[in-house]
């Protein structure tokens, strides 16, 4: 009877002692080897409820949404002005207007023009005069009746205002006077400009009765018929994209009107945001289209392969996404990656790993709340 009083008296010492060990284990704390890594006690490790795996590939398709504005290639966009300058006298552009190639767009005067086209006239009369000395020159040298320096003197005179009479006629085509339309009964005081294009009002610089110089712009027009769509798009998703690739885009104001777009130029060159312009044209005009609307635009992504976690490895701290690296027996380390939300609870990550490397699976969160209150 004493031997088993004994027995049950240890057991119970034994007992009593692992019970300290195990509550002393209990609340011992964790390990912050720095503000990336820590290590968990045994208890820890069980609350925390930590899994582990690698990464996965899996066959990934989506669409990638885009936002940018309609924009018009230079080509498309004209500069109007007046090559020799002079006081606007007329014009009824607004902007927004619609106007028609060789529509008259506005009047300018100038006494320029005048003394232009008398110096022509002027040049041509005496053209004819001069022809006609040089002519009777010439014959008369060849029956040696006038010297060889008169006669080269009367071609030289001849020839010399024949450059002039072409010369002004070109300044006056320059001018947009015709020079076959004039002649001394008639005389145009004021040039018209015209609208080299068909398409629309873009900006109006100018107010009747100002002088403009030759450098000014008067209008500047758009041509709408190759207007296309300007998107921007940031480098990790440029890959994505391909020459040729189908696009639909929207307004904010009409989501339900839908545009049917291919992508004709992918640019190389980033922006200070790491973004790219990707073009993309219009399969269809639409006169609604206005150059500087902005839109949003979705494009079907094809099935690729990509690296992959489920969501719950994945957490946010401070604008960043992390995932916590097994670097040893209840040793996690935070890596920050890029992520991508994905499809069927998993996200795609680009993180530098092994084959053999392992991710905590479920109980990152936890593992980011003792790393980082021990921390602060």
């Amino acid at each position: 009877m004493k031997t088993n009083i004994f027995i049950i008296a240890a057991a119970l010492l034994l007992s009593a002692c692992g019970d300290k060990k195990q509550t002393a284990d209990d609340k011992t704390p964790s390990t912050i080897v720095n503000e990336n890594t820590v290590i968990l006690t045994a208890a820890q490790f069980r609350n925390a409820g930590i899994e582990t795996g690698r990464l996965v590939q899996r066959a990934i398709s989506g669409t990638l949404k885009l936002n940018g504005k309609i924009d018009v290639p230079p080509q498309n966009m004209i500069s109007v002005s007046v090559p020799l300058g002079g006081y606007l006298k007329s014009t009824n552009l607004l902007s927004g207007m619609h106007v028609r190639k060789g529509e008259t767009i506005a009047v300018i005067e100038d006494q320029q023009y005048i003394q232009l086209q008398q110096d022509y006239l002027t040049a041509v009369a005496k053209l004819s005069g001069l022809e006609k000395d040089y002519k009777r020159q010439k014959e008369l040298n060849t029956s040696q009746a006038a010297s060889d320096k008169v006669t080269q003197q009367a071609e030289t005179d001849y020839r010399a205002d024949r450059i002039l009479v072409t010369t002004l006629a070109e300044k006056l085509r320059l001018a947009g006077i015709d020079p076959t339309r004039i002649n001394e009964r008639h005389i145009e005081k004021s040039v018209n400009i015209h609208s080299p294009i068909d398409g629309f009002v873009s900006k109006v610089n100018i107010n009747i009765g100002k002088y403009v110089s030759p450098t000014e712009v008067l209008f500047e027009l758009v041509n709408p018929t190759d207007i296309h769509l300007a998107l921007k798009v940031f480098e990790k998703d440029l890959g994505k994209l391909q020459l040729g690739q189908k696009v639909v885009a929207y307004t904010n104001n009409n989501p339900n009107k839908k545009y049917d777009c291919k992508i004709l130029l992918i640019g190389h060159d980033l922006s200070a945001d790491r973004a790219a312009d990707v073009h993309c044209h219009f399969e269809t005009y639409d006169k609604a289209l206005v150059p500087g609307t902005y839109m949003n635009a979705e494009v079907e992504i094809k099935n690729s392969v990509a690296n992959m976690l489920p969501a719950d490895a994945i957490v946010d701290f401070e604008g960043k996404s992390y995932v916590f690296k097994v670097a040893g027996d209840k040793t996690y380390e935070m890596v920050e990656v890029k992520s991508e939300q994905a499809q069927n609870g998993y996200s795609r990550v680009e993180v530098a790993q092994s084959d053999s490397t392992l991710f905590v699976t479920k109980g990152a969160y936890s593992l980011l709340m003792m790393l980082k209150n021990k921390s602060e």
